[in-house]
């Protein structure tokens, strides 16, 4: 374990344990090939408050990060319940938190809006600012980590192509991508914020997922990029990819909507099974409509999959082709324990959620 993140965690959070041996038991299981039925779920809130969350993650198999509005960010320990929380501020502004990540050794999280402010567990224990972009038109939604050392975190369009910064020394330094080495954006293009599931990373692989139902993609870590269309409804600034999630480096979906309209259903699904060189939207016109956050069910050969919303929790055990529902209870946002359990957060919660 990592000095400083244990440093950090002991003394606002708790212990953390070895993050890269527990995660690749957790999540590094893909190879079992087991199917999943469930038709009911159980929901035992465990942290409640009146913030906004749309960023949650596994430290390990003990520990839930997260981080929300007004500036509070903390963990979860899953066996026994205990929270711990803290607030980070910035002058006089208090920066609401839509994405967060992890090293071995390091969290990190990453405010909306203007000033981008990216924070880094520091060395006496503190969180240490380590990225700040001021600017029109500056917002961040997603973050994640490669390995220990590569990292990428991306936003909206600003002075002609997607925001995107990427670290190579392990957090310590963000570089904004140059918009000589992106795809033209789009004006207005960005991601949705709303559930830290922008970005997914399977190998030196990261696929990014737009406003208006584009994929930047990468072979090599952020090295060279090329665009993937999905064919998600995009006619509005409330339509688009709103999350994606792949189970492995071929396998992978996209969710959208519209959350003005969230019963809509037409083309707000989609599927590859190339890695993205080609989409297929699947379930068309039929529910569910609009969610925020998408997620293959760990160990179930890609069949088993969830989306979550505020407008409540949908679950298909045939690769995303027919859907039920499985509660009306609304989140923003959802990660997986392991095949039966996983944490959602959303207004002013965060629960367990057990799939029976």
């Amino acid at each position: 374990m990592g000095v400083r993140i244990a440093f950090f965690l002991n003394h606002y959070m708790g212990k953390l344990g070895c993050l890269l041996c527990i995660i690749a038991m957790i999540f590094g299981c893909s190879e079992q090939k087991k199917s999943h039925s469930y038709n009911s779920i159980q929901i035992e809130t465990v942290f409640e408050d009146s913030l906004s969350i749309r960023a949650i993650e596994f430290l390990d198999e003990n520990t839930l990060a997260f981080a929300g509005s007004n500036g509070t960010y903390g963990t979860v320990d899953v066996k026994t319940g205990k929270l711990r929380s803290n607030i980070q501020a910035y002058d006089s502004i208090v920066p609401e938190f839509r994405a967060i990540a992890h090293t071995q050794t390091d969290f990190f999280m990453l405010s909306a809006g203007n000033p981008a402010l990216l924070y880094k567990t520091g060395d006496n224990g503190t969180m240490e600012l380590v990225y700040k972009e001021r600017g029109k038109g500056v917002f961040y939604d997603a973050m994640k980590f490669w390995n220990d050392q590569e990292g990428i975190a991306v936003g909206d369009t600003v002075d002609g192509c997607l925001s995107i910064i990427i670290t190579r020394d392990g957090g310590k330094s963000w570089e904004k991508v140059s918009c000589a080495n992106l795809p033209k954006g789009i004006e207005g293009e960005g991601a949705f914020a709303a559930s830290n599931t922008n970005i997914e990373i399977k190998g030196d692989r990261t696929w990014v997922a737009t406003t208006e139902s584009r994929i930047y993609f990468s072979p090599d870590k952020g090295g060279n990029w090329q665009l993937q269309v999905v064919p998600i409804v995009n006619t509005s600034a409330t339509e688009g990819i709103y999350s994606i999630d792949f189970y492995d480096q071929n396998l992978g979906m996209a969710f959208g909507g519209d959350y003005t309209n969230p019963v809509g259903s037409m083309a707000n699904k989609a599927l590859t099974t190339d890695g993205g060189k080609s989409w297929n939207v699947i379930a068309d016109d039929d529910l569910p409509g609009y969610k925020s956050c998408v997620q293959f069910v760990p160990n179930a050969a890609g069949k088993a999959i969830v989306a979550i919303g505020f407008t409540g929790i949908a679950y298909s055990n045939d690769g995303g082709e027919s859907w039920e529902s499985l509660s009306q209870e609304g989140f923003y946002t959802i990660r997986f324990l392991n095949d039966s359990i996983a944490y959602a957060a959303g207004r002013n919660r965060i629960a367990r959620l057990t799939f029976q």
